[in-house]
């Protein structure tokens, strides 16, 4: 009896020993199955399902796409002598100072720098910092005395005046006028500049405006061309006319006139230039205003003598017609001593003597886009342009040649001794100026 009842027992025991066994197994495949469930769901699924990375693996965040900068547009050639670089937005437009220590350049970065171009041959070229407040130049020209500058504001289409201001330290600083000049203008306007006697101010709108301003902003005088459209206009070196060329073949000059008390008189028609078959591009004049250069969409140059007695009827007179590429936007610039024509279209240059005609240097691709401005300084030394970030000032190797070959016609006809030996210095050095840019020519 005893030994049923152990063995009973034994079973019993040994049946919830089994039964736990069971129970634990069960246990432990359900956990496992539980685990493959969330491996599987970690798991990154691809074919448009969402992604999902493993918990024990940290995503690291997404980087954000570098902006590729711009390559810079990159020229060389023996005769250029600088490359200025300051301006982060393009330049629009470039103007010397008339003591030719200055020269001003406005951009879309809304930033006026002025540079000065005794630094254009070193290797440093510094500048000064002027900004345009919630807005941005396009235009810029300096006053008669160097010490102030007007610029044509893009966005609120008016003129902003700055002075430049030294301080005791030799510093710079510059200030805005309290006020802009009033709106007048119905078109873009294109063109800017004050007269070299601080008499008037010209603005030169796309339509056929020209409108005449005292140094306050009021409006003395409102010209209308009558050329269709306006494609440039200037005032004078001498300060007594402004013209004009657009759409017809011809420039327009008028004389705006004063009183000997300095009062405003008004807007008389000088003299016009005519000559060319098809719509003028562009116009300079020489330092003196006594020449001046045209260029026409007919594929042609001119040089004009525009000394002349127009009050008498007396029309300029044709000096010399050169034939030149053109391609719009077509600029030209005439050396302050006229012996140079200068003639930009698209971002190519020409260099002219304006003696025979003939091209003398050529320079293709200076710019990474359109040529914006073409200048000469006023010491005849380099010629300027813009047209994208970068200013690129060359040597007048033209000019120098120029001026070597006239001196020695003068010396052969010279009879004085002293005349002779300044002339043989003056051959000298300007002969050891061409050799140093290496640019001698037979």
């Amino acid at each position: 009896m005893e030994l049923a009842v152990l063995v009973a027992v034994s079973l019993l025991i040994g049946a919830l020993v089994l039964l736990v066994v069971v129970a634990l197994g069960k246990h432990r495949e359900e956990q496992k199955e539980e685990s493959d469930q969330n491996t599987e769901t970690v798991e990154e699924k691809i074919n448009g399902q969402s992604e999902r990375l493993l918990p024990s693996k940290k995503q690291k965040p997404q980087q954000r796409p570098r902006k590729e900068k711009p390559q810079q547009h990159t020229f060389s050639h023996p005769l250029l002598a600088a490359s200025l670089k300051a301006h982060s937005g393009n330049i629009t437009c470039l103007d010397f100072s008339s003591n030719g220590k200055y020269l001003a350049s406005c951009a879309d970065d809304r930033t006026v720098r002025i540079w000065s171009t005794k630094d254009f041959l070193e290797r440093e070229h510094r500048c000064l910092r002027a900004n345009v407040e919630l807005d941005h130049a396009t235009l810029v020209s300096f006053s008669p005395d160097s010490r102030a500058f007007i610029t044509w504001l893009a966005n609120g289409e008016t003129i902003r005046v700055f002075k430049m201001n030294k301080k005791d330290d030799g510093s710079v600083t510059f200030s805005a006028a309290p006020e802009d000049f009033p709106q007048r203008h119905k078109a873009a306007v294109i063109s800017i500049g004050i007269a070299e006697t601080g008499k008037f101010i010209m603005t030169a709108s796309s339509d056929t405006t020209i409108l005449i301003w005292d140094l306050k902003g009021e409006v003395l005088a409102s010209i209308n061309t009558n050329q269709m459209t306006n494609a440039y206009a200037t005032v004078s070196p001498c300060g007594r006319f402004v013209a004009s060329c657009g759409f017809t073949p011809d420039v327009k000059v008028w004389e705006v006139c004063f009183g000997k008390g300095g009062d405003f008189k008004e807007v008389a028609r000088a003299f016009d230039l005519k000559g060319h078959s098809a719509g003028v591009c562009c116009f300079s004049f020489s330092n003196d205003s006594r020449r001046m250069a045209t260029v026409s969409k007919d594929g042609t140059w001119k040089l004009w003598d525009t000394d002349v007695e127009y009050k008498q009827q007396q029309d300029p007179y044709l000096l010399l017609t050169g034939r030149c590429q053109v391609s719009e936007p077509c600029r030209i610039a005439l050396s302050p001593d006229a012996r140079v024509v200068a003639i930009s279209c698209g971002s190519s240059l020409a260099l002219y003597s304006a003696a025979s005609g003939e091209l003398e240097e050529e320079f293709q691709g200076v710019h990474s886009e359109e040529i914006s401005a073409l200048h000469f300084d006023i010491n005849n030394r380099f010629v300027v342009t813009s047209g994208d970030r970068v200013i690129r000032a060359f040597h007048n190797t033209p000019g120098y040649r120029a001026a070597i070959r006239e001196m020695e016609a003068m010396l052969r006809k010279a009879s004085n001794e002293g005349m002779r030996q300044r002339l043989q210095l003056q051959i000298r050095e300007a002969q050891s100026a061409l050799d140093s840019v290496g640019a001698v020519r037979e």
